[in-house]
């Protein structure tokens, strides 16, 4: 049976947060507000909850799940060949709701999908988020709905599609917008712009003009 907490009470925000860590480390799968919508998480680091997390939403591993981080500083576990323009990126819009798709450490033992020796990774702008996050460590996001229906701003939508796949449901309210973060590739010497969302190629640009935006 899966548990909810409501994020609004002190009490409750505690609670869910300790109980959503220890569910990630049995290898269970939680929902969690972030600043676009909510989104599915397990621990990146465990092939069997990320497959079970792709799973849950009816996702094939030819869609990777991206991978949410508490602070910038878990970059350097995490990526190699990390240009000055992709660290340009992250001062100017982590947290917040842009996602680097960057070269994974080759060391690391993981298994998101179909990367080709890629990770998506972003740093959320929503408080329940990031203690999460900072409480347990990376971990692999994606969109809290079915694949095919519309990616969920309530914890009671996301509910309804994942009922008790899902161990632990954090309740932070509705979430700020649905609209998608920006992915931006930075592997490659000049960064690119895969898919436009809340951050314009324009608002990119004034801070890497060069950016190119993928046709």
């Amino acid at each position: 049976m899966a548990r909810r907490y409501d994020c609004s009470d002190a009490t409750d925000r505690k609670t869910g947060l300790r109980e959503a860590a220890a569910a990630v480390r049995r290898g269970e799968l939680v929902v969690l507000p972030t600043d676009t919508v909510y989104g599915i998480g397990a621990d990146a680091f465990s092939r069997e909850a990320v497959g079970d997390l792709l799973q849950a939403k009816g996702r094939g591993r030819g869609m990777p799940s991206p991978v949410l981080v508490g602070s910038p500083n878990t970059l350097h576990g995490l990526v190699t060949d990390f240009s000055e323009q992709a660290w340009e990126l992250v001062d100017a819009f982590w947290p917040g709701a842009l996602t680097l798709v960057a070269k994974h450490q080759p060391s690391l033992t993981w298994d998101l999908g179909e990367t080709r020796g890629t990770v998506a990774v972003r740093m959320p702008l929503h408080p329940v988020a990031i203690e999460l996050l900072t409480e347990f460590g990376p971990m692999a996001v994606s969109s809290a709905n079915l694949t095919g229906h519309p990616a969920p701003q309530t914890c009671d939508a996301a509910q309804d599609m994942l009922g008790d796949s899902v161990s632990v449901y954090l309740d932070g309210g509705s979430t700020p917008a649905d609209v998608p973060s920006s992915i931006v590739d930075v592997t490659g010497k000049v960064p690119v712009l895969l898919r436009a969302g809340a951050i314009s190629a324009e608002q990119l640009r004034e801070v890497v003009p060069e950016l190119e935006v993928a046709n």
